[in-house]
C-alpha cells in the first residue's frame, strides 16, 4: 500500500489529481492485455485499476458488463488476472495496480491463497464491490497483513454516519461514486460533485479521494482535480479499446489517455522509462525520466485517532430498533452489495421493522384477504392418494389465489411497505411472469408506476403472462443478456433500482437478494403455513408429517416451511428443478448440486463453475430456472432441518399429468415439479401418515409450453396427447 500512498504524494507535489485508469482483464483479447496495461501507464496512469470479469456485475453498465462478458469468453479466471500481473511487471510496469471486482470468484479462489497470490504477483490492493461493512472489515486486515490496500467506495446515497466508518477503514484512498446508478461514460459530470467531495473530505482526514463514474475528457479531469485527488476512468477506456483494430489497442489505450492528462510517457527496449513529456502546456525539452522522491508519505499515522476497527464495526451494525431481524442465517445472508445500495437498504429494513411491530400494519394487510383470496383452501387429494399409495396427500391451494399464485401475498405486503416509505415507483423481476401479475395487479389496485424486467427467453415461454402485465399497466422490460432468464432479470431489476432510490421500491419476488429481503419475503410467505397449520389441525387434529414444496429462489417453500421449522414432528421436503439431469450442466438444482458462494447481493447456495463464475442454468419451469437460492433454505440444509430433492423436465411432467388427471387441478409447471417429489415421498411413507404439498400456481399459464415439449419429453413417461 505504501506505493499508491507515494503515487498520491508525488501527485500532490505536483499539483495534479493522480489519474487511475480501470480496464477488465483480458478484454478485448488477453493477447493484447499487458501492451494494455503498459500503454495505460505510457499514456499517464498514475494508478492502474485491473477488473477480475465476472459473470454477474450488478455495479456496471453495459459498456462494462461487455468487457466482462467478452473477458469470460476468451478464458480470463483469476489465475489469468494474476499471470497478466506477473507479465506486466516482468515487462516494467511501475503504476500501483488494484484488483477490483466481486466477491464470488475471491471466495471461490480463497481468500488467503489469493491475498498471498497477489503480493507474489505485484498487486497492491484491492477494490472489492460488493462487501458488506463486517466482511469489509475482516478482509481489510487481511490484506493490511500481507501488505495490500483495501479501497472503499463512497456513493451519493452514504450517510454521514456510514462515511464516517468508511474513511477510517481507508488505508491508502477512498474510491467515490460520482452519481447514483451504474458504471459508464455519460458525457456529462454530476452537478453534486463539490457538495459530494466535501463530505468526505470532512471525514477522510487525510486520506485522499479518487472520484469515478462518468469522467471521460480532459475537461472532466481538470475540473475534477481542484476538487479530488484522484480522478477514475474506465468506461471510455473500455470504449476505446473495443473499436481499436487488433492489435492496436495499447496504442489506442496510451493516445486516450495522453489526451486525458496531458502526458506521455517513453520507454526504451527493456521497458523501462526513458523520458516522461507532457504535451499539453508547452515546454522546450521533455525531461529525463527519475524515480521521484515525495516531499512527504501519508502514513496511518496521518489517518485521524478514532475507534478501532472492532467499535467501527460494532457502530456500523447495531441497531438501535429491537424489532429488527438478524441479517444472517447461519452463515448465509448479508449484503453483499455496491455501496450505493447500503442506505437504501437501511431505509428498507427500518420501515420494515417498524410495520412487521405494528398491529395496525397488519390489520391492514389481512384487510385485503378477500381481495387476495385468503385464506386459501386446503383439502384431502383422495384420488392422487389412491394412484400413488401409500401416505395421505393434501394440498393447500395458493393456485385458487387471486392472479393464480401464492405471488400476491408478498407482492401485496411490500406494495404497502412502499406506500409507507413514501415511494411512488415499482419494479420487480419475474421469471414465469407469477410474480410479475401479481405485482402489475397490486401496483394498479394502489395507482402505482410498474416497471417488470423479465429475461427475453422467460418472454417467448411465458407470453400470456406478459400480456397480463401490460393489460395491468405495466412495462415489461424483456432483457437480452446473459441466458436471458430470470437470473438476469434480476440483474437489470437491481441496476435499475440504484438509478432511482428515492421514488422506487423494488418488489422481489423470490427469498433470494440482500437483507432485509429475504425476511421480508419470507414474512409475507409464511401465511402458507400458518394457515395450514391451522387447517390441519381442523382436519386431522394434529400436525402434517411433511409438507412439500417447490424450490427456486425459494418463496412459496420458505412460507410454507418457515412456520414448521421448530415442529421437528414435521418433515420439510424441497423438490428443485434438475433440468436435464443434474448429472448434466443443464439444471437449476441450486441446493442439490451448487456449492456456497455470493449472488444478487446474499451469499447463499449457487450454481457456479471452478472459478467462481456463475452457471448457466435450465428448467423446463421459468419460475425454477435460478442460480442461486434463498439464504434461509441454505441454511436449513446444511443444518439437516429441510432435505432437497429435484425432479428433471419429464418428472415435472408426470407430476403435471398426474394432478391434472387424477384431481382435475392443472397445476403451474413449478409446482409440477413438487407434485412428483409428493408422489415419491408419498410412497415411502405409511397409510394414515399424511403429506401436505403447496400447489404454488395454476398451470393455464403453461399448458402451450407442456404441448410444445410433448414431442419431447412425452416418450419418457409414456404421454402422447397429438391428434
Amino acid at each position: 500500500m505504501d506505493a499508491i500512498k507515494q503515487t498520491f504524494a508525488k501527485c500532490k507535489e505536483q499539483k495534479r489529481a493522480a489519474l487511475v485508469a480501470y480496464i477488465t482483464a483480458g478484454y478485448p483479447s488477453v493477447e493484447e492485455a499487458v501492451d494494455i496495461l503498459l500503454g495505460l501507464e505510457n499514456g499517464g496512469a498514475d494508478i492502474i485499476e485491473l477488473g477480475i470479469p465476472f459473470t454477474d456485475p450488478i455495479a456496471d453498465g453495459p459498456t462494462i458488463q461487455t468487457a466482462n462478458t467478452k473477458a469470460l469468453e476468451n478464458g480470463v479466471t483469476l489465475t489469468t488476472v494474476l499471470q497478466l500481473v506477473r507479465d506486466a511487471r516482468r515487462r516494467g510496469l511501475k503504476a500501483p495496480l488494484m484488483l477490483m471486482g466481486y466477491f464470488n470468484p475471491v471466495l471461490k479462489y480463497g481468500e488467503e491463497r489469493m491475498l498471498k497470490d497477489c503480493k507474489e504477483a505485484g498487486v497492491n490492493g484491492f477494490i472489492m464491490v460488493d462487501l458488506p461493512p463486517e466482511e469489509a472489515v475482516r478482509f481489510r486486515d487481511l490484506c493490511a497483513s500481507n501488505s495490500l490496500s483495501y479501497v472503499p467506495l463512497i456513493a451519493p446515497a452514504t450517510s454521514d454516519s456510514r462515511m464516517r466508518l468508511l474513511c477510517k477503514i481507508a488505508d491508502s484512498f477512498i474510491y467515490v461514486v460520482s452519481r447514483m446508478g451504474v458504471t459508464g461514460a455519460t458525457g456529462t459530470l454530476s452537478s453534486n460533485i463539490p457538495e459530494l467531495l466535501n463530505r468526505v473530505h470532512e471525514y477522510s482526514g487525510n486520506v485522499p479521494a479518487a472520484l469515478g463514474f462518468g469522467v471521460s475528457t480532459r475537461e472532466h479531469y481538470l475540473s475534477v482535480q481542484d476538487q479530488a485527488e484522484g480522478v477514475v476512468i474506465g468506461s471510455q477506456i473500455i470504449t476505446v479499446v473495443g473499436k481499436a483494430p487488433a492489435g492496436q489497442a495499447a496504442k489506442a489505450a496510451e493516445e486516450y489517455l495522453s489526451s486525458v492528462t496531458g502526458r506521455k510517457r517513453e520507454r526504451d527496449a527493456t521497458g523501462a522509462w526513458t523520458r516522461e513529456v507532457n504535451i499539453v502546456e508547452a515546454i522546450e525539452k521533455a525531461q529525463p525520466a527519475t524515480d521521484v522522491q515525495p516531499t512527504k508519505v501519508i502514513t496511518d499515522a496521518d489517518v485521524p485517532s478514532g475507534p478501532g476497527l472492532g467499535d467501527q464495526l460494532e457502530a456500523l451494525n447495531v441497531t438501535q430498533n429491537p424489532a429488527s431481524q438478524p441479517s444472517r442465517f447461519g452463515e448465509f445472508g448479508g449484503q453483499y452489495v455496491p455501496e450505493s445500495l447500503m442506505d437504501c437498504l437501511a431505509e428498507l429494513e427500518r420501515g420494515f421493522d417498524t410495520a412487521n411491530s405494528d398491529p395496525k400494519f397488519w390489520e391492514e394487510f389481512r384487510s385485503y384477504y378477500p381481495y387476495m383470496g385468503r385464506p386459501s383452501s386446503l383439502h384431502l387429494a383422495q384420488r392422487l392418494t389412491d394412484h400413488v399409495g401409500g401416505a395421505n396427500i393434501w394440498l393447500k391451494r395458493e393456485d385458487l389465489n387471486h392472479t393464480g399464485s401464492h405471488k400476491i401475498n408478498n407482492a401485496l405486503g411490500q406494495i404497502l411497505i412502499a406506500r409507507r416509505l413514501g415511494k411512488t415507483r415499482i419494479i420487480a423481476e419475474t421469471g414465469a411472469g407469477q410474480h410479475g401479475v401479481a405485482t402489475a395487479t397490486v401496483c394498479a389496485k394502489f395507482g402505482m408506476k410498474c416497471t417488470v424486467f423479465m429475461g427475453a427467453e422467460d418472454v417467448r415461454r411465458q407470453g400470456l403472462n406478459v400480456f397480463r402485465m401490460k393489460l395491468l399497466g405495466a412495462s415489461v422490460v424483456a432483457v437480452e443478456a446473459g441466458s436471458r432468464t430470470l437470473r438476469d432479470a434480476v440483474n437489470e431489476a437491481l441496476r435499475a433500482w440504484v438509478v432511482e432510490l428515492d421514488t422506487t421500491h423494488y418488489i422481489i419476488g423470490s427469498a433470494i437478494g440482500p437483507h432485509p429481503f429475504p425476511t421480508i419475503v419470507r414474512t409475507f410467505q409464511s401465511v402458507i403455513g400458518n394457515e395450514t397449520k391451522e387447517q390441519m389441525k381442523a382436519e386431522i387434529g394434529k400436525l402434517p408429517d411433511a409438507v412439500v414444496a417447490c424450490v427456486g429462489g425459494g418463496s412459496n417453500a420458505v412460507g410454507m416451511f418457515y412456520p414448521f421449522s421448530n415442529d421437528p414432528s414435521v418433515k420439510l421436503v424441497g423438490v428443485e428443478a434438475a433440468g436435464d439431469g443434474i448429472d448434466t450442466e443443464r439444471h437449476s438444482a441450486t441446493l442439490s448440486g451448487g456449492s456456497h458462494g455470493v449472488l444478487h447481493g446474499v451469499r447463499t447456495y449457487v450454481l457456479q463453475n471452478e472459478h467462481g463464475q456463475i452457471a448457466e442454468t435450465h428448467s423446463i419451469s421459468a419460475g425454477l430456472d435460478y442460480p442461486g437460492v434463498g439464504p434461509e433454505l441454505s441454511n436449513w440444509k446444511d443444518s439437516n432441518r429441510a432435505t432437497f430433492i429435484a425432479a428433471d423436465d419429464s418428472q415435472a411432467l408426470a407430476g403435471f399429468r398426474a394432478l391434472a388427471q387424477h384431481e382435475g387441478i392443472i397445476p403451474a409447471l413449478e409446482s409440477s415439479h413438487a407434485v412428483w417429489g409428493v408422489m415419491e415421498l408419498a410412497k415411502t411413507m405409511g397409510k394414515g401418515q399424511n403429506i401436505v404439498l403447496n400447489v404454488s400456481g395454476r398451470g393455464d399459464k403453461d399448458v402451450q409450453q407442456v404441448a410444445d415439449e410433448l414431442p419431447r419429453l412425452g416418450p419418457k413417461i409414456d404421454w402422447d396427447l397429438r391428434f
